[in-house]
């Protein structure tokens, strides 16, 4: 079996070639036999009837025995063909060496000669040990067959030539298919190069290799896919560092709380618990924290079932004003503590949509805190809600640091943090992304470094009559 492109690539353009030197062999043989044999028997038949014709018209009254005789003096002696005159029935009853025989001659051409006026005849086969030609033209006396006219020529001498000429183009075309088949061998290498390069370049990435890069050699489909692959391994080689930027980064968010979780408990054990202040600390801290670990575990959740296509929303119609309403309550007094103001615009008109509440909410909780999370002591953080005919439009902005424009068109793709040194997993805009799109809509950032950011949120309004 021809398992190797290389291989099919030479037996198809062997193949090929072997069919049009067989076909263009095929028609040269044909040309040549008719070539050769056709103007023979043009050269013989002109002859035999310019002979009848004269004989018939200057010998009109002479028997056919005194036209014989009379044909058989008067041939010419560079004559090189047979000429015989023939009985109606066949009989020889001269030929041009002078001499009459009982042969009988029944080919084809003397019966067509008595019926039409002309008669040819050409063997292929040998016949009595060899191939002939011949043409019969009648010879009359007043209007009636009174015998015939033959001249024949031996074509061996013709088939020789022919059969010589086959075996020398048989030879070339050997020779061409033995060409082919090397210029074959050369293609198929020149083709077949560059991917088996790329299908070791392909290997040694699937073991991890990141480093190796195809070669670009031609500019054409293999070329294309070079460039691709290395493209991939670039990719790969990014996403493999923020993987890992990932790991350490949950890694750290999971140890600092259990960290103060554990050295809180411990001072708890070995401390006095009579002291109600440091003890409601300690439960306080260890609360804080621990909702940290919960928060990441959900968000690690979310992002499995994102990942995994199962992230599920159950759409119900309701007035997202209640939502943010809600929020804001939740973030004031965390505004407080943090000494940063929360500003909020929200129309007394409805905000219909169709949507999930649990999900919603979390998306708005995520984008408040991060405005919080990002945004200085006696800094701002602004909620502003708006619609139009299609849209109701939420906008959490804040006048923190910012986003460097290089980290903008990454920032809520998966595992991306930023170069903040802000504590979080990379995964919750990435969330908040994919639910928005389940809920027919589109999240998008806005921000310039040092001056601010705003997450923009619209959403399907949902008609209301």
């Amino acid at each position: 079996m021809l398992k190797g492109i290389r291989s099919r690539l030479i037996v198809y353009i062997t193949i090929v070639l072997l069919l049009i030197v067989l076909l263009l062999e095929g028609v040269f043989i044909v040309a040549v036999h008719y070539y050769y044999l056709g103007s023979a028997m043009e050269t013989l038949s002109s002859r035999a009837v310019t002979s009848a014709t004269f004989f018939n018209k200057y010998l009109e009254g002479y028997s056919i025995n005194e036209r014989a005789r009379y044909i058989l003096e008067n041939l010419s002696t560079e004559e090189s063909s047979k000429v015989e005159v023939l009985s109606p029935a066949g009989d020889v009853i001269i030929n041009s060496f002078g001499f009459a025989s009982s042969e009988h001659i029944e080919t084809p051409d003397v019966k067509d000669a008595l019926i039409s006026g002309k008669g040819t005849y050409q063997s292929i086969t040998p016949l009595n040990g060899e191939r002939i030609m011949a043409v019969s033209i009648p010879l009359r006396e007043s209007g009636e067959n009174i015998g015939v006219l033959r001249y024949s020529v031996s074509a061996e001498p013709l088939y020789d030539v022919i059969i010589n000429i086959v075996l020398n183009a048989a030879w070339v075309g050997l020779l061409v298919i033995l060409f082919g088949f090397v210029l074959s061998l050369i293609i198929a290498k020149r083709i077949v190069g560059p991917i088996q390069q790329l299908t070791s370049v392909a290997k040694e990435m699937a073991t991890g290799n990141f480093d190796v890069r195809a070669e670009k050699r031609y500019d054409d489909e293999v070329g294309t896919l070079a460039v691709t692959l290395n493209y991939m391994s670039e990719e790969m080689v990014k996403s493999e560092k923020i993987k890992y930027d990932f790991i350490s980064s949950v890694t750290h968010e999971l140890r600092t709380p259990l960290t103060s979780i554990k050295g809180w408990g411990e001072t708890l054990l070995v401390g006095d618990l009579s002291d109600k202040k440091e003890t409601l600390q300690g439960l306080e801290v260890m609360t804080g924290e621990t909702d940290r670990l919960i928060g990441l575990v959900e968000d690690l959740l979310d992002f499995s079932k994102f990942q995994a296509g199962e992230i599920k929303v159950s759409l119900q119609p309701y007035d997202l004003r209640g939502l943010l309403e809600d929020l804001l309550l939740q973030f004031r007094y965390r505004g407080q503590t943090k000494q940063i103001r929360l500003y909020a615009d929200i129309p007394d008109q409805p905000l219909p949509v169709d949507g999930d509440f649990n999900r919603l909410k979390q998306v708005f909780v995520n984008l408040l805190d991060n405005a919080f999370k990002f945004t200085p002591a006696q800094g701002e953080v602004r909620l502003t809600a708006d619609y139009n005919e299609t849209l109701i439009i939420i906008t959490v902005a804040d006048n923190g640091e910012g986003i460097e424009a290089d980290d903008l068109t990454k920032l809520g793709t998966k595992f991306f943090k930023g170069r903040s040194r802000q504590s979080g997993s990379g995964l919750g805009l990435a969330i908040c992304k994919e639910i928005i799109v389940l809920h027919g809509g589109r999240l998008r950032i806005e921000s310039e470094f040092t001056k601010g950011t705003s997450v923009i949120v619209e959403l399907p309004r949902y008609p209301v009559e």
